[in-house]
């Protein structure tokens, strides 16, 4: 069996990992990485085929800084070439980028399999690109591997009972990298103090708003007189930043690290500030309470089980929720598989 794996952006990289060393199991199957190039930063994309020995990519199309229209084009052209010269069995794509969506439309209208890993995912914001892909993606998929049961219970609201694909609770593969590399970390290059919170800001609906980016960013510089502020920043955070009047006084703005280098911060942080998907998931699984500075989330079991907070962009509402708020302390809950979604993955489709 040959397998086309596609991958652009971080969380895929770390998903990717997780599978390739499961797929290393079987003599019987082949995998072909195609890397998109949509995370173009050395920071943000070779260190982490470096550090998580991921095998090197077979096809790097090298496609990034362009609109979503002209980078998800280009994607399915490229994509669509190398697919008729590999002829696989099988397209496997995660998550939810515009290297998500180009992978299953080129390979759905070639007739490949497609297998949707992290599927069923819902924000119920239709002004994010990512809902937009992975509701897309989601239809056009042939195995939909969904990280919850409410993933599930997404889908079938929607009416997948009805199309002929197949859905699969196979956990979260976020979960099996999480594990594997828990006893991997590597300290970055800088001075870490005994007591500090993780924060990232790179999506688009917080750093393209400069309300939302101001009112946020004077939060964190409040917080950050009582509890050290260490903010790896995005590339283009930075650079819309660094155009702004915004005030970073207080905070420890540091390039943006590795996944081992991030394990390490995640070991030793008091509390975890994003934005970000996948990082709500990796501060549960490294034990930690979040901070999620979006209106909404994909993750609600993580606030259901008070393990995460939704603050949005509100100054007061973020200050508030750091200094008065309670979390959740019992981690021990198995709201993701546990670790055994790769296994799961490929078992699936050796039995399709």
């Amino acid at each position: 069996m040959k397998i086309i794996t596609i991958i652009g952006a971080r969380p895929q990289f770390i998903k990717a990992a997780a599978l390739s060393r499961e797929i290393a199991k079987h003599d019987d199957i082949q995998e072909i990485i195609i890397h998109t190039g949509q995370h173009f930063d050395a920071n943000m994309s070779d260190i982490f085929f470096e550090q998580m020995e991921i095998p090197k990519p077979n096809y790097n199309l090298n496609i990034n800084g362009l609109s979503h229209g002209a980078m998800t084009g280009q994607m399915l052209e490229k994509i669509e070439t190398v697919l008729l010269e590999e002829k696989p069995d099988w397209v496997l794509i995660y998550g939810d980028t515009n290297s998500t969506i180009a992978g299953a439309l080129a390979a759905k209208k070639l007739h490949i399999k497609v297998a949707h890993v992290e599927a069923g995912l819902r924000s119920f914001n239709m002004n994010m690109p990512e809902e937009v892909n992975r509701i897309l993606t989601d239809r056009i998929s042939d195995i939909l591997f969904c990280p919850t049961q409410t993933a599930i219970d997404n889908l079938k609201n929607e009416g997948y009972d009805n199309i002929n694909c197949k859905i699969i609770n196979s956990g979260d593969i976020m979960q099996d990298a999480a594990m594997f590399y828990s006893n991997k970390e590597q300290k970055p290059n800088i001075d870490i103090p005994e007591k500090f919170i993780l924060t990232t800001i790179h999506r688009a609906e917080n750093t393209d708003d400069p309300k939302r980016m101001e009112s946020i960013l004077s939060a964190l510089n409040d917080i950050a007189k009582e509890t050290p502020i260490i903010l790896p920043l995005h590339p283009r955070t930075a650079n819309i930043i660094k155009k702004s009047d915004f005030k970073i006084d207080n905070l420890t703005i540091i390039e943006p690290v590795g996944y081992l280098e991030m394990v390490y911060l995640l070991n030793r942080c008091e509390l975890v500030m994003t934005d970000s998907g996948g990082l709500q998931k990796e501060a549960f699984f490294f034990e930690k309470s979040c901070i999620t500075m979006r209106d909404e989330t994909e993750w609600v079991e993580l606030v259901n089980n008070n393990f995460n907070k939704l603050v949005g962009a509100d100054k007061n509402k973020i200050k508030d929720t750091y200094f008065n708020h309670q979390f959740a302390t019992d981690f021990n809950q198995n709201l993701y598989g546990g670790g055994t979604a790769a296994r799961s993955i490929i078992e699936a489709l050796i039995a399709f």
